[in-house]
């Protein structure tokens, strides 16, 4: 079968490898889609993403979906064909945790993650073929919702999931900076759970027409020198870029709730904090998700439209034209789509 293989810094493949088949408790799935992600991204140009680095070639991907095709022995309740998106996560140890953090899976101390380097052997990803999980990771898309919105339901499930970091957003101002695919889903996010009024902001004018695309009520341009709105309830940040913080603190009404989705670097950051202290701004970190996943296949049925996102398809003989088209924000790309079967 084919996989999408990362060896090292810049060394993309696409590779022959040996199928995979369902044991007790599993199923099979012929991938037919999957989302390039930053971390994907970070691991070809980088050899590394965060603290994970490569130690051995590494199959990348984890917003996939595809069919059921070969259910193991043991695991009930599945069709061959149907159709399903893969929940990644796998909880490693067995560890004690504190009441308050039961059910918030995505804090356990150990978790292997679809192509993710954080462990040796590596958590292989699902860019293949074929993939094999546990009957528990499947989730049964509805009638109706395509594998290609599928292979959405993980990166709408942080998105999700920093909503519900948020409270309620109901008849709410809210902002988000950075209009990138998490930042364009939290933006649809936002408005599946009620926001009234939702601005967000960027330097790419076509990341902000996604963003308007996926439910934006107001785009603020700030290479154009566009101003942020004043007192908004609620801000995201899904850039990840801490220069700009400070004029979002000053966007937030005293005594706003500040949710950090976009990744920050492992080391260091410049942060003007002051307005944190001097308006009395709660900032919120918001990683990945528990089971959003489930959430985001349901907001998907009920009407949230994630197609405007998917700017770019490519099959997966051509995933080092995919890779190079999602690193290059002046394509005009949002989430590129790798046609895996």
């Amino acid at each position: 079968m084919k996989a999408v293989v990362v060896a090292g810094a810049d060394d993309l493949r696409v590779e022959d490898i040996a199928e995979p088949h369902a044991g007790a408790g599993e199923v099979r799935v012929a991938m037919e889609w999957g989302g390039i992600c930053g971390s994907d991204l970070a691991y070809w140009k980088y050899g590394a993403s965060g603290t994970a680095i490569l130690r051995e070639p590494l199959i990348l991907g984890h917003e996939v979906a595809g069919r059921i095709d070969e259910i193991g022995e043991g695991a009930e309740g599945f069709e061959r064909g149907q159709a399903v998106t893969i929940h990644p996560a796998t909880l490693v140890g067995d560890y004690e945790v504190p009441e308050a953090l039961k059910g918030r899976d995505n804090l356990w101390p150990q978790v292997r993650y679809f192509g993710s380097a954080a462990f040796v052997p590596h958590e292989q990803g699902g860019f293949s073929t074929y993939r094999v999980v546990r009957a528990d990771q499947i989730r049964v898309l509805p009638e109706g919702l395509s594998t290609r919105e599928g292979a959405v339901a993980e990166p709408l499930g942080v998105a999700i999931h920093a909503v519900k970091r948020a409270g309620d957003l109901c008849g709410k101002r809210v902002l988000v900076n950075g209009a990138g695919p998490i930042g364009a889903l939290v933006v649809a996010a936002a408005k599946h759970a009620g926001a009234g009024e939702v601005w967000v902001a960027d330097i790419a004018a076509p990341a902000l027409d996604v963003a308007k695309a996926m439910g934006a009520d107001h785009v603020v341009d700030r290479s154009k020198g566009e101003e942020l709105p004043k007192n908004v309830e609620i801000a995201f940040d899904a850039s990840g870029a801490s220069r700009a913080f400070g004029d979002i603190f000053l966007a937030l009404e005293r005594g706003g709730r500040f949710v950090q989705v976009g990744n920050l670097p492992a080391g260091e950051v410049p942060v003007a904090l002051g307005q944190l202290v001097t308006r009395e701004i709660e900032y919120v970190g918001s990683y990945r998700f528990s089971d959003e996943i489930t959430d985001a296949v349901a907001a998907m049925a009920e009407g949230l439209n994630v197609e405007p996102l998917l700017t770019h398809t490519f099959d997966i003989d051509d995933a080092l034209e995919a890779f190079q088209t999602a690193a290059d924000r002046s394509t005009g790309s949002s989430k590129v789509m790798l046609k895996l079967s």
